[in-house]
């Protein structure tokens, strides 16, 4: 009975924790999209979600991860979709293939199959900033990690394969992404973004043994 609840008491504290990150995260945003990533301090963004600086930093090591906070989710899906699929049965390009298409058909932002304003303001922000491109790196190597693990197997041949499945979700977004703001409807884009995940599925589905 105390292990019960002191489970949900830890689940609690996260849960309380993940909602601070966001309004400080939010928070942030709000003032980049606003002024512009450079010109917004790490102080000025701890007084607008009203903390102080170091309680900030001890959620955010630096000040790009308050604006890459929604991507946090999305480091380690490739890696779950291949998890999850494993216990069914399929394979892991199947399995993340489905997952593209499904995200494609609900316009889900990560996709770059998304006309939502918030969406690209927020990513005319992300792919303006130099400092911010260059911290997706990072965020993209953990993932290319990540998506290793799941697929296991020999270990370079597992981060030679995710490696080269992160990239093409990677560009299929940015190429969707650039098409939209580029002044594209998401009704114009879409057959082709299909087109293209089918293609580049096919393309790795040849070149890789999962």
């Amino acid at each position: 009975m105390a292990g019960g609840e002191g489970g949900r008491g830890d689940g609690l504290r996260e849960r309380k924790k993940e909602r601070t990150r966001q309004a400080l995260s939010d928070a942030a945003v709000a003032l980049f999209l606003e002024r512009g990533f450079d010109a917004v301090s790490v102080a000025e963004v701890a007084a607008a979600a009203e903390v102080s600086k170091p309680t900030l930093f001890r959620y955010f090591p630096a000040k790009e991860d308050l604006a890459l906070h929604r991507f946090a989710d999305h480091e380690d899906e490739a890696a779950r979709v291949v998890v999850a699929g494993r216990r069914t049965g399929t394979a892991p390009l199947d399995a993340l293939y489905a997952h593209l298409r499904d995200g494609l058909a609900r316009r889900d932002p990560v996709t770059g199959l998304c006309d939502h304003p918030a969406v690209l303001a927020y990513l005319r922000l992300l792919y303006g900033t130099p400092a911010l491109v260059a911290r997706m790196h990072a965020y993209q190597l953990r993932s290319e990690a990540a998506l290793a693990d799941a697929l296991a197997g020999d270990p370079l041949g597992a981060r030679l394969a995710a490696g080269q499945i992160v990239t093409v979700l990677r560009i299929l977004a940015e190429e969707n992404t650039a098409r939209i703001a580029g002044g594209e409807t998401v009704e114009a884009v879409e057959a082709d973004a299909v087109a293209a995940a089918e293609l580049a599925f096919h393309a790795l589905r040849e070149g890789l043994p999962y």
